[in-house]
């Protein structure tokens, strides 16, 4: 994956040089690079490529890279540590953060359209238009509108769900049908299947982060530990406690499992991975 976006960035000497530095500071050399994982696991399912499959998995990570910037300036989240470096409004300033954003986003979506990635014209149209969903008011950057509204209030839990269904979820779950895409087509039923699963752990993924920031630290987890509480935002445990958010991550878990069940042995990197986010300690 480094390999990959090494390659599909703007190289360091090519000008706006100081917003290039600023895209491979934020997008190079550090991450769990879940999503881009799920995307190749969804791919192996399909019988993809794996040099098809690098694309959607590098812009997936350039989203997610853009999404961190500017969740981390100080309109926002007002962090200092990711990934455990300097943000980048930090490391660089807010105006060259807040760009190196804009041009990863526009970047990822480029990619997407320079190279052939599916046999399908329609089925490459339809995994433009799931990822522009997930990335956009209906998807992450509707759920971080939810999330700062939030901010000191007190949400249900099906509305923190809706909320990081649209802010964390929906960016996961793209990564796995942009990756099955890309390979043989699937049955309506094991298309369905799929996204079942890429729910579930996107869901899971969240409360895993939740639980983490509880009780993690920062060495350990390469940001500010306990951020959330600090700042008044809803989290799984403040709402329903941290055993119970525990629980839950175990009961999201035991979905995934059940909803590749039809899919047999092809989808055993998907299993491992879905083991990986819930059992992850960073």
């Amino acid at each position: 994956m480094e390999s990959a976006l090494v390659e599909l960035l703007p190289a360091q000497q090519v000008a706006p040089k100081r917003m290039h530095d600023a895209m491979r500071y934020s997008t190079l050399g550090g991450g769990k690079r879940v999503r881009a994982m799920l995307t190749f696991a969804a791919g192996e399912l399909t019988g993809a490529e794996p040099d098809k499959l690098r694309i959607p998995a590098a812009a997936v990570e350039m989203i997610h890279a853009y999404s961190l910037i500017h969740d981390d300036l100080p309109c926002m989240d007002d962090d200092v540590l990711r990934r455990g470096k300097p943000t980048c409004h930090v490391e660089f300033d807010e105006a060259t953060a807040l760009l190196a954003g804009d041009a990863l986003q526009s970047l990822a979506f480029q990619v997407l359209g320079d190279y052939r990635l599916c046999d399908r014209a329609e089925d490459q149209l339809r995994l433009i238009q799931l990822f522009a969903v997930a990335c956009g008011s209906r998807g992450m950057a509707g759920g971080q509108a939810i999330d700062l509204d939030a901010v000191g209030q007190q949400l249900t839990l099906p509305e923190l769900e809706h909320m990081h269904i649209l802010k964390t979820g929906a960016l996961i779950r793209a990564s796995v049908l942009m990756g099955a895409y890309c390979g043989r087509p699937l049955s309506t039923l094991e298309m369905e299947k799929l996204d079942r699963y890429g729910k579930c752990v996107g869901l899971a993924f969240q409360v895993v982060d939740d639980i983490l920031d509880e009780e993690g630290d920062a060495g350990t987890l390469g940001k500010t530990a306990g951020k959330d509480k600090a700042a008044g935002k809803p989290t799984y445990t403040s709402i329903i406690g941290l055993a119970e958010a525990k629980r839950l991550a175990g009961e999201l878990l035991a979905d995934a499992h059940e909803s590749l069940a039809p899919l047999g042995p092809r989808a055993t990197r998907l299993r491992q991975i879905a083991d990986f986010i819930v059992r992850r300690e960073r």
